[in-house]
């Protein structure tokens, strides 16, 4: 593989990382706003499990 193309899959990778870990954030700060203690631990698992 040529290193233009594997630039734009590590910048793809990244972005699609960067999107999870915001997409996550937003989804625990709903969570603990409504109080929801089973959601927060789910989503608390989910970030571990991915590394986030």
């Amino acid at each position: 593989m040529n290193n233009k193309r594997q630039e734009t899959i590590k910048n793809a990778y990244q972005c699609h990382r960067e999107s999870m870990r915001k997409s996550l954030d937003n989804r625990l700060e709903a969570a603990r706003a409504t109080g929801n203690q089973r959601l927060i631990k789910q989503l608390e698992a989910e970030a571990q499990y991915l590394h986030l």
